[in-house]
């Protein structure tokens, strides 16, 4: 199923977790894609499990810090000229931290929000002309769980993906008259490098019957990030053509 085929994408976060798994998917239906993020060793084995599959005649890789405003200027415009356009832009990338709410610092609270939420915006900001002159062109963004539902010890991260949700809603509306789509995917209980053993860096004395509520009811544990790739892949695509400024929850019913 090539429901990519000559569509063009940007997609952040991609070195490691649901953004590597979101470039492969798309790829894998024909896509071109830049894959950016800071990390570029994980920008290297995202280059080389395409070369495994057969498709990194369509993958571009390139170093990108989303929180800083002059580097996502001239990356995006670097990738948009690099694709010849741009039609998909997939806001991936994020950190996540964790900290009892009295003792989060501004340093750190800044951090998280500067990351998730403005460089979501920053990278969408800077898409945005050539997304506008793209075909059906469609901004996917990420939420989590963690901006409609409890996650303890999350405060700062919970407000940022809060943020984006809000955001995405006001791009939906603000660009529909010109055909571009805004969703979110909130993804929970999903396995990544976020979320490996204390991967947030939950506090020493963290209580950790608080986490009872956030268990899937579906599987035995954490999905893959291949789960939400597949989501993503159907908003992107026009299989989403009918969906727009909402968010789509992935989390195997951890919050029915």
């Amino acid at each position: 199923m090539n429901r990519f085929d000559g569509r063009r994408a940007l997609i952040t976060g991609a070195g490691s977790g649901i953004g590597r798994a979101t470039v492969h998917r798309l790829l894998a239906e024909g896509a071109r894609v830049v894959a950016a993020d800071i990390d570029a060793a994980g920008l290297r084995s995202t280059a080389a499990r395409a070369a495994e599959d057969g498709t990194a005649g369509r993958l571009e890789t390139r170093e990108l810090d989303i929180a800083d405003e002059a580097a996502v200027r001239s990356g995006v415009a670097a990738a948009v000229a690099g694709l010849g356009g741009l039609d998909v832009l997939i806001n991936a990338a994020g950190i996540l931290r964790s900290a009892h709410t009295h003792e989060t610092g501004l340093d750190l609270f800044n951090e998280i929000i500067s990351i998730n939420l403005t460089g979501t915006f920053l990278v969408t900001r800077e898409a945005l002309p050539a997304l506008l002159e793209g075909s059906s062109p469609v901004v996917v963004n990420f939420s989590s769980t963690s901006a409609a539902f409890a996650h303890p010890y999350m405060a700062a991260y919970a407000a940022s993906k809060g943020g984006v949700q809000a955001m995405t809603h006001a791009i939906a509306s603000e660009y529909s008259k010109q055909g571009l789509r805004a969703v979110c995917v909130a993804p929970g209980s999903i396995a990544s490098g976020m979320t490996h053993g204390r991967g947030p860096g939950l506090p020493e004395d963290a209580d950790m019957s608080l986490f009872a509520k956030l268990t899937p009811a579906l599987g035995e544990g954490f999905a893959a990030p291949e789960t939400v790739a597949g989501v993503i892949a159907m908003l992107a695509s026009q299989d989403g053509a009918f969906i727009t400024g909402t968010e789509i929850r992935i989390d195997g019913g951890t919050h029915m």
